[in-house]
């Protein structure tokens, strides 16, 4: 049983360009979320599923420096992107992480992973109905529910976003095409803030580095923002999937 992690990563970025490669003490936050990925036990290959955009190189030159793979695909596209990025390791089971999130958690990731597996999934993740904070996302799919959405998925969110057509269409959503189900935290803080979307989120994931460093539980950062109402005010305003919402308008407008 082969399970292939593929992270999306690319320069292009609205709110925070390129912020991928920009740098706490000389490590960028791209470098810092492979190699915690790269901790997860479940995992067999790690594999980057980037665009062809210009400077991109520097993407291809982390990875490299780390050995993982990388794909080039649709800049739009994401999900054949991502799809292209995967066929060529015939994996049974594919993870989908995002490298806007540095702080992503290894055991976390194990965690899914193994509820996909034992409880025989198409479809997993943590964030159906989230109580984990954002930027610990991870969703968990077999092979065959990607393949099943780069044939039938035409709306542009679906295109967009990789795993839309196929959390609609399960049964955690009323859907029949997919069995799917949501991995939950004990303790809801999923009005926590460690992704990087912005300037702002940068600054929390930055302090919380230079306090604790790379190599944390997601909870022992979580417990620092706890402490802290000061710094976790500076980015508590912005919402969880903005991008999504986003293509949704564009759906409609289409």
């Amino acid at each position: 049983m082969k399970v292939l992690a593929i992270t999306q990563a690319r320069i292009g970025s609205t709110r925070l360009p390129e912020k991928i490669l920009k740098t706490i003490n000389n490590q960028s936050l791209l470098e810092i979320h492979l190699l915690r990925i790269l901790r997860a036990k479940r995992i067999d290959k790690l594999k980057i599923a980037t665009t062809n955009e210009p400077g991109n190189d520097r993407i291809i030159s982390i990875a490299d420096k780390l050995n993982v793979e990388a794909h080039k695909g649709s800049v739009n596209n994401v999900l054949e992107r991502f799809y292209e990025t995967a066929i060529t390791e015939t994996p049974d089971w594919v993870v989908r992480l995002t490298s806007d999130c540095p702080l992503v958690d290894p055991e976390v990731i194990d965690s899914v992973i193994d509820f996909a597996i034992n409880e025989d999934l198409d479809y997993a993740s943590n964030t159906l109905e989230p109580t984990f904070p954002d930027g610990i996302d991870v969703e968990v799919f077999k092979f065959t529910s990607l393949k099943k959405a780069f044939i039938e998925a035409r709306l542009i969110s679906e295109l967009e976003h990789v795993t839309p057509y196929i959390w609609k269409n399960s049964s955690f959503a009323g859907g029949h095409l997919f069995k799917s189900d949501c991995f939950r935290n004990d303790d809801d803080y999923s009005h926590i803030r460690l992704t990087v979307d912005t300037q702002e989120d940068f600054m929390v994931v930055d302090k919380l580095i230079e306090v604790l460093g790379t190599s944390k539980s997601w909870i022992d950062y979580v417990k620092i923002l706890e402490n802290d109402p000061q710094l976790r005010k500076i980015n508590e305003t912005f919402k969880r999937n903005e991008g999504y919402e986003k293509s949704i308008i564009n759906d409609n407008n289409g």
